[in-house]
């Protein structure tokens, strides 16, 4: 495949990291990966998030190997715990009655598989969660919103009324922090990230 035809690739499914590639790509194609998603508990967060979204575009990268593949993971953590997606309602209840009323991280790991270079990156916010009443909770919960959620809530949702304030990156806290993936794009080299891409410019 020639330079000018090299492509990017998406190894998530996740509806808002496809809107925010968007903002960046005018042409990508999504590969969904399907490992399991298992945190070892001696890594920090940083760690266990980069290494989830190398291991997801490194199982799709054999498949395309003239592309660039990009793999994310997001992790909320909170008093050296980390926070996934919730395994049911009552599992979102544990999470969301420990982060009322406290500030937690945010952390997403990013990943670009190139044909000859591959980099990650972890990048780290900071929310802070307004006091919940309990069935503030329950509400919430019943919108189903929480259930494919890190941190069973979203920022860019329904969950917004429960931010108090964020610092960092809020497209990091989404899942997938635009201006540190430009960076990685460059430095694995897309041709298509020496400049312009369609309309799109940085």
């Amino acid at each position: 495949m020639k330079n000018d035809d090299s492509k990017i690739v998406l190894a998530s499914q996740s509806p808002r990291r496809v809107e925010l590639l968007k903002e960046i790509s005018s042409q990508f194609e999504v590969a969904p990966s399907s490992i399991e998603e298992v945190l070892d508990p001696g890594l920090r967060p940083e760690e266990n998030a980069q290494n989830l979204a190398r291991a997801k575009a490194e199982s799709i990268a054999p498949s395309f190997p003239d592309c660039w593949v990009i793999g994310a993971d997001t992790l909320v953590t909170l008093d050296h715990e980390i926070f996934g997606k919730p395994e049911d309602k009552e599992d979102a209840k544990r999470i969301l009655k420990k982060l009322s009323g406290r500030e937690h991280t945010v952390v997403t790991g990013i990943c670009v598989v190139g044909p000859e270079k591959s980099l990650d990156k972890a990048v780290v916010s900071q929310i802070k969660i307004k006091p919940l009443t309990d069935q503030e909770i329950e509400d919430y919960i019943a919108t189903g919103e929480p259930m494919d959620k890190a941190g069973a809530y979203a920022i860019q949702g329904k969950g917004n009324f429960m931010v108090r304030s964020f610092s960092g990156s809020k497209n990091n806290i989404i899942g997938l922090p635009l201006d540190e993936l430009k960076i990685l794009l460059k430095k694995t080299y897309h041709p298509t990230y020496r400049g312009t891409y369609g309309s799109k410019s940085f």
